[in-house]
């Protein structure tokens, strides 16, 4: 089960262990400064998400909140996502804002089911590839998204972001330069602002200056419009908007948000323990991430989850505790009631711009510089096969497919056994202390390297069968560090095949757990204890001593028997 409350209470005693005034103003300082880089982003990811700004506000007041509050990280700043709004937008124009409203609801769930049966640690087995490659998917969804915006035109919807993309080529509009210009505006601020002081966020400043400008000038641009100076707004998931026909429908998109939210936050944990070097309770904050979600829609909000950069600005600026998330959300919130009339005048445009250069710069550049410019074939072709299956489809299929894509490749990687056949050499063996008159030329020893499992298994028989005549296998299997049951019954069919003709197959250097396989499975007892060895020189011998006086049907074919024996012993020396 996951943390009780009183596990909580002594996770927050230990964070707050020794709290004193110089930690309360600085987390109130980089409360602040979050705040100010969070404003624009909760107006964009409410717009982006098919919502409203006044919703983006609402999500990331209650996500400062409840999820800062109660969240396994004390750094955590959660709130609307670009990578969010990516698949909200496609939801929202499907089932419109109350299918998105009970879809965030029903991954909260899923979700907090997760953390109740501490599933955090799971995160770890996605490919760094398909992360990537997803993000850089929802970087497009969100830059295409957001083309009507900049452009200051209004297309048709589209069933998804492919087909809206088309519609630019097949129907080309004509674009008001004036929002074009607000945008560029904004782009520039962001570029160029973060080159003069790191204290105020460009994306602020893009937007004060375009909001000036269209003002000043009176440019008729669409804007943002009314914000109600209110937490619980109007629009918001209620009984009698639950789209109770629509909920078996809701189920895979409440999966992709789900699955994101949890990815999204448990990376984002990562970064903040990596900066801050406390480890964070995975499962305690898939939990209080659930638990937001859910609470999240009945006051109008969309779903969350937390923001990477957000929480490194936070961490930046001096961070103390998770009051700094609690602080951003009531700055937030106050900024909205006391400007809601400025923030009405907003140009779309302008949060077009600071979305598309959010979009930008949510590209893991250096992880994509190091997939290509390093020639990892696997990492580059799940990376763009994730990618473009995240614009194409949805993203808990681009998930499933980048995943299984990955683990096609790895297993053709480690599929890659390695068998290399020697005989027996005399003179190795006399120099390790062993006096053998002759050696039998049908007594081979294979040196196996890699995992005996299915992708490997049919390579490794029809190896061992097309080598030549052997009249004594013995396998080395000190570079196997596991087999499977398909390896196993390569090993059965070596063995009646040997035994069968007259042979036998010994057993060198078996691993403990490749051993506890073959026990369970009932090979060892049809080989038999005395068919295991240590080394490949002690099989070689037992194999000698066992053959001597046997009839061999390939030294009578050859006219001549077989005199192989061992005449001393004298080292312990490994062959």
């Amino acid at each position: 089960m996951a943390l009780p409350f009183s596990a909580l209470l002594s996770l927050w005693r230990r964070e707050f262990a020794g709290y004193n005034l110089g930690k309360l103003q600085k987390d109130l300082l980089a409360g602040l400064t979050v705040a100010a880089v969070g404003l624009p982003l909760a107006l964009a990811f409410g717009v982006a998400s098919g919502a409203t700004a006044a919703a983006g506000i609402v999500t990331a007041v209650l996500a400062g909140l409840v999820i800062g509050g109660l969240g396994g990280s004390p750094f955590q700043i959660s709130g609307p996502t670009g990578a969010m709004s990516a698949v909200l937008i496609v939801l929202a124009a499907r089932y419109g804002l109350g299918g998105v409203w009970m879809a965030g609801v029903l991954a909260g769930l899923m979700i907090l089911l997760a953390g109740v049966f501490r599933l955090g640690r799971f995160v770890a087995y996605i490919p760094s590839p398909v992360i990537s490659g997803f993000t850089s998917g929802i970087a497009l969804i969100i830059a295409i998204g957001q083309i009507d915006n900049f452009l200051g035109v209004k297309t048709p919807a589209a069933e998804n972001t492919v087909a809206k993309l088309i519609g630019y080529f097949t129907h080309p509009v004509l674009p008001d330069l004036r929002s074009v210009g607000l945008a560029l505006l904004v782009i520039g601020a962001m570029i160029v602002m973060p080159r003069l002081t790191s204290r105020i966020p460009g994306s602020l400043i893009g937007i004060i200056l375009a909001t000036l400008v269209a003002v000043a000038l009176g440019w008729s641009v669409p804007a943002i419009g009314e914000i109600p100076r209110t937490i619980l707004l109007d629009e918001r998931l209620t009984p009698a908007l639950i789209p109770w026909g629509d909920l078996t429908s809701l189920i895979v998109p409440a999966a992709s948000i789900a699955a994101l939210g949890a990815i999204e936050s448990l990376l984002c944990a990562t970064v903040a323990s990596n900066m801050t070097g406390i480890k964070a309770d995975n499962d305690q904050e898939l939990i209080a991430q659930g638990l937001g979600n859910i609470i999240v829609p009945f006051f109008g909000g969309v779903p969350a989850t937390a923001a990477i950069a957000r929480t490194s600005v936070g961490i930046k600026s001096d961070a103390q505790t998770r009051l700094t998330s609690i602080i951003h959300a009531v700055a937030i919130l106050l900024s909205a009631l006391v400007f809601s009339p400025l923030i009405a005048r907003v140009p779309l445009a302008a949060l077009a711009g600071v979305l598309m250069m959010t979009a930008w710069r949510m590209n893991e550049w250096h992880a994509i510089h190091f997939f290509f410019g390093r020639r990892l074939r696997s990492a580059m072709v799940g990376f763009t096969l994730t990618m473009l299956a995240t614009v194409a489809l949805d993203l808990t299929q681009a998930i499933l497919l980048g995943v299984a894509i990955s683990a096609v490749i790895f297993i053709r990687q480690i599929a890659d056994i390695r068998i290399e056949r020697q005989e027996v050499n005399v003179e190795r063996m006399q120099a390790q202390g062993h006096v053998l008159e002759t050696a039998c030329p049908l007594v081979h020893v294979y040196f196996v390297t890699g995992p005996l499992f299915f992708g490997a298994a049919s390579t490794f028989q029809e190896s061992i069968e097309t080598s030549g005549l052997t009249k004594v296998a013995i396998m080395s299997m000190r570079g196997v560090p596991l087999i499977d049951v398909m390896g196993v019954q390569a090993l059965e069919n070596i063995l009646e095949r040997q035994r069968a003709q007259g042979g036998d197959l010994y057993l060198s250097g078996v691993q403990p757990a490749v051993r506890d396989v073959l026990d369970r499975t009932g090979f060892s007892s049809r080989l038999g204890e005395s068919h295991y060895f240590w080394r490949a020189d002690e099989a070689i011998l037992a194999a000698e001593r066992r053959q001597m006086g046997r009839p061999c049907p390939y030294c009578d074919r050859a006219g001549n028997e077989c005199t192989f024996r061992e005449v001393g012993h004298k080292s312990e020396v490994m062959l």
